[in-house]
């Protein structure tokens, strides 16, 4: 049910205003867009009418999937917020690698079907992996994830400095040179001195500027201004227009790579939208997120456009605006199909010169790199394994953009990762991470903090302080079961550990199981929390993130006659496979259980949350957890 004021989801803003805000939805989004048609289209030495296709194609596709996220498909496709579809620049990299070894470096027309076919492959396996994805993103913590976001950013500064700098006579063009930085200067400026709305859009202002002085000097070459003219004044792109896709399969993993970094990104956006505009995320919204994703991938290959993802820049503008309509998102996509149908608008686009599109791209990718080290920042950078991920990742991707020649060495099916910095960095962080936190080691280990491991025979000699700060994080504020477990020592395995935890919380007197008990949040607190980690952690399961208000409301009313009826609150520990229906079920049968019987059940609850942060610190299911094998 649409609402009359503006701040809700829903609401839908009166003709005037809606065209308004979605058109600087538009302008925030246009240069992040159609940069990536730009620098695949110049790296892959695609013609201009070539180039004026793929950048409506771009924008007619961008459209149509900002409807399907913003407007939602199904309940289970789309997750219809506010959000803005556009291609991501993960795929950039990847995208020209596949195209210049498929066609033995030069590029052209010929490049593209495999392009494509890999997109295809790449958006359906999105869109089928969307529900299972949170059972992979363990392999994806904060130093994998920034260490491709850091490789992929300065891959692509290369491509940048191509368009930057061009050569006469091994000279740079001092013409060309002055463009560069000329643009690159007033896209600075307006980032310094504008604010809101102005210094959101500070790439288009310096595309802009340095195309006007480019025009009238003369500047843009003539075959570029022909094509404006010669364009038509409307183009629809259609299915296939370069012809049937073609399947590679190493260009397919190459695109599979890039979509599982993509999802990462897609769930960290969802979230920070949810928190924006005042929703509570669960994982079918997600899900039908990365759904929808997949979707919109999928059409780009067959509509001749590239991956799609969300574009961080509107978020920021939902943000600082407030606006945080869905329907005014929708308005940008209707808008971006309308201009994706003029070609004249593409041409004028594919007339900016290749010095300021270098300018302008240096800034963007830099910034790629620089988000890029902010989730690196994330992780424990004392850690020495995360250093070596990093380092030995990013030092391969620059040898790799450095000296693209080493991949010439390597079989025709493997050139596709060894050509480009991206592909191989991002391979390495990957592995890497599963060497050094997935893999067995050579001898008992568990992990008492992200730093550094400790051996069972470490765990013997500890004093009762660093055994409890060591397991810390089995129990919320109460440690004695802690304290109880240490008297047990010498352990020989986990499971000793745990039977010794188990047994001080059976032994121990009422008032300290019944303070125990206490100590722990009732199921709906639970779930309504705004802590999205803290729920993860302490219910281990997903499960509630799919239940509906009318449920929610009916926990609420059970755990409050739980309350009323016991005197305590409502735990339980969620199996990963539980649905909201069985939580429901197993409220109402607990309400029948006498005190007596009860308390020992809750217990029982209590002893299995243990036990599951206990499997949690030593399995490495996070960033901040580690193996324990032998």
């Amino acid at each position: 049910m649409v609402v009359s004021h503006i701040n809700s989801v829903n609401a839908v803003p009166k003709a005037p205003k809606l065209a308004l805000l979605s058109l600087q939805h538009l302008l925030a989004f246009y240069a992040g867009a159609v940069i990536v048609p730009l620098l695949i289209a110049s790296s892959l030495n695609l013609d201009s009418a070539t180039t004026i296709h793929l950048i409506n194609a771009d924008l007619f596709t961008c459209g149509i999937a900002t409807l399907i996220q913003s407007v939602g498909v199904t309940r289970k496709v789309g997750v219809r917020l506010p959000i803005i579809q556009g291609v991501t620049t993960t795929a950039v990299a990847p995208i020209i690698a596949i195209g210049l070894t498929a066609t033995n470096g030069t590029g052209g027309l010929a490049s593209l079907p495999v392009i494509y076919g890999s997109i295809i492959v790449a958006g359906l396996f999105t869109f089928f992996a969307a529900p299972y994805f949170a059972k992979l993103l363990r392999f994806f913590p904060h130093h994998v994830t920034g260490t491709v976001l850091l490789v992929m950013g300065t891959s692509l500064l290369s491509v940048s400095a191509n368009d930057f700098v061009n050569y006469a006579d091994g000279v740079p063009a001092v013409q060309d040179v002055a463009y560069g930085f000329g643009t690159l200067f007033t896209i600075v400026l307006a980032q310094r001195f504008f604010r809101g709305f102005l210094g959101t859009i500070s790439v288009l202002i310096g595309l802009v500027g340095g195309t006007t002085i480019a025009l009238l000097l003369n500047h843009v070459p003539v075959e570029k201004i022909d094509a404006i003219s010669h364009a038509p004044a409307l183009g629809v792109t259609t299915p296939f227009y370069f012809g049937w896709p073609v399947f590679s399969l190493t260009a397919i993993i190459s695109m599979l790579i890039v979509m599982l970094i993509t999802m990462v990104e897609t769930t960290g956006d969802v979230f920070a939208t949810g928190e924006i505009v005042g929703k509570r995320i669960t994982s079918a919204d997600v899900a039908a997120a990365i759904r929808a994703d997949g979707v919109s991938t999928t059409l780009g290959g067959v509509l001749n456009s590239f991956p799609y993802t969300m574009f961080a820049q509107n978020v920021g503008l939902v943000r600082m605006t407030g606006i945080k309509s869905r329907w005014v998102a929708a308005g940008a996509g209707v808008l971006m199909i309308f201009v994706g149908l003029l070609p004249k608008v593409g041409a004028i686009v594919a007339a900016i010169p290749s010095p300021v599109l270098g300018g302008a791209s240096l800034a963007l990718f830099a910034n790629v790199a620089w988000v890029g080290l902010q989730t690196i920042a994330k992780a424990d950078l004392s850690d020495f394994r995360i250093a070596a991920i990093v380092t030995t990742a990013l030092g391969l991707a620059m040898l790799v953009t450095f000296r693209p020649e080493v991949a010439a060495i390597f079989p025709s099916w493997a050139q596709v990762f060894f050509s480009s910095g991206m592909s191989i960095g991002s391979i390495t962080a990957i592995l890497l991470n599963l060497l050094f936190f997935h893999m067995p080691h050579s001898r008992t280990r568990l992990t008492a903090d992200v730093a550094a491991g400790v051996s069972l025979a470490e765990v013997n000699s500890m004093s009762k302080e660093q055994f409890v700060t060591t397991f810390r994080s089995l129990f919320n504020t109460q440690t004695w079961p802690l304290e109880t477990a240490w008297e047990a020592r010498p352990f020989a395995s986990l499971d000793e550990v745990r039977n010794a935890i188990l047994v001080a919380i059976v032994q121990a007197d009422d008032d300290k199981r019944s303070e125990l008990i206490a100590d722990y949040p009732d199921m709906y607190e639970l779930v309504t929390a705004d802590s999205v980690d803290g729920i993860s952690r302490d219910i281990g399961s997903l499960a509630l993130g799919s239940a509906t208000e009318d449920q929610l409301e009916l926990l609420h009313v059970l755990t409050e006659k739980y309350q009323a009826k016991f005197g305590t609150p409502y735990v339980a520990y969620l199996h990963p496979h539980d649905t909201i229906e069985n939580i429901l079920q197993d409220a109402r049968q607990r309400l029948s259980n006498s005190p007596e019987v009860e308390h020992l059940m809750t217990l029982t609850e209590v002893v299995d949350i243990a036990a599951d942060r206990l499997n949690i610190l030593v399995r490495g299911a996070s960033t901040r957890a580690h193996e324990f094998q032998n």
